[in-house]
């Protein structure tokens, strides 16, 4: 059974800086495509940050030169660190690990 559990959410100013982590637990991060996503109130869930198998990466224009997803094999987990925050990036963010499977989410709040 695949689990994944999101933490480093919280409060920040903007300008500041947050890391999210992902753990997973039942699939190897390492062969598996990882995602984070987010949604904001009233908004739909959109695509932040990819990572493939391989550790080709991609990012939502809004989020390039700021977000970096990067993946440890041996904690089996993926992080999201988020730099320059902006209070239009105020969202929950999930973890999503092969399209199927999705973390709990973990709310991110930037105030102005």
């Amino acid at each position: 059974q695949v689990r994944l559990v999101e933490s480093g959410g919280g409060l920040v100013q903007a300008g500041g800086s947050l890391r999210l982590s992902c753990a997973a637990s039942g699939s190897a991060v390492s062969i598996n495509a990882m995602a984070w996503y987010r949604q904001a109130p009233g908004k739909q869930r959109e695509l932040v940050a990819h990572i493939t198998s391989g550790s080709s990466t991609n990012y939502a224009d809004s989020v390039k030169g700021r977000f970096t997803i990067q993946r440890d094999n041996a904690k089996n987990t993926v992080y999201l660190q988020m730099n320059s925050l902006k209070p239009e990036d105020t969202a929950v963010y999930y973890c999503n690990l092969g399209i199927l499977y999705w973390g709990q989410g973990t709310q991110v709040t930037v105030s102005s």
